[in-house]
């Protein structure tokens, strides 16, 4: 079963995320400091991977008048964000789907947090390009995923193992689902996608951050 159609895994979401990856609360921080620089007070920003809503309300939480619509593949993870957003949910619209049902936009900001490692190349490669697409001249857009040196990929494995303390073959059976580049593969799919002055923001083991203008 896809973990994110369970209703017990969904419902650990909210635990998970935050121990697995290395400086979760201050990478988000930092994501809102980021769409703040250039957006407006009452921006709309688009956040593509909302399900669970944890960026949903720190950014809901920290920026009062801003809007949101926010999407999702899966069902029970958007349900899950509806209740993390509590008195939130009113500024949050909630899609299910992918980008291709995300509103054309356009939008002020947009981020995509853990997300983009899910999606193959070329999946990834047309996201990003439509997410640009949504986007006013300008706007930001932040990403964080897994993103490994190649050459270096059972190390970085190891030591995600041992953070998140987890057996290897955990370890081992993650990275075979996923699609982890290099920080360089990924730096050239924003580049190509239109995004300018792309630069990296956060970096936590095994994952990586990066800004980058539409």
């Amino acid at each position: 079963m896809n973990p994110f159609s369970d209703p017990q895994a969904v419902a650990r979401y909210t635990e998970g995320a935050p121990r697995n990856v290395p400086g979760y609360h201050a990478m988000q921080r930092m994501t809102t400091l980021l769409l703040a620089e250039r957006v407006r007070e009452d921006a709309r920003v688009l956040v593509l991977g909302a399900g669970g809503g944890l960026e949903l309300k720190t950014f809901a939480e920290t920026r009062p008048d801003w809007s949101f619509d926010g999407v999702d593949p899966s069902a029970e993870m958007l349900k899950l964000a509806q209740r993390t957003l509590g008195p939130f949910a009113s500024r949050a619209t909630l899609h299910q789907g992918y980008i291709s049902d995300a509103p054309i936009g356009p939008f002020d900001a947009a981020t995509c947090l853990l997300t983009l490692h899910f999606l193959t190349l070329e999946e990834r490669q047309r996201t990003t390009a439509e997410v640009h697409r949504r986007l006013k001249p300008g706007a930001p857009f932040v990403v964080t995923h897994f993103c490994i040196p190649q050459d270096e990929r059972p190390v970085w494995l190891s030591r995600f193992a041992a953070y998140a303390a987890i057996d290897p073959d955990q370890a081992a059976a993650i990275d075979s689902h996923l699609t982890i580049l290099s920080p360089e593969q990924d730096e050239a799919i924003l580049r190509e996608a239109g995004f300018s002055n792309v630069s990296l923001f956060y970096a936590g083991f095994t994952f990586r951050g990066w800004v980058g203008y539409a």
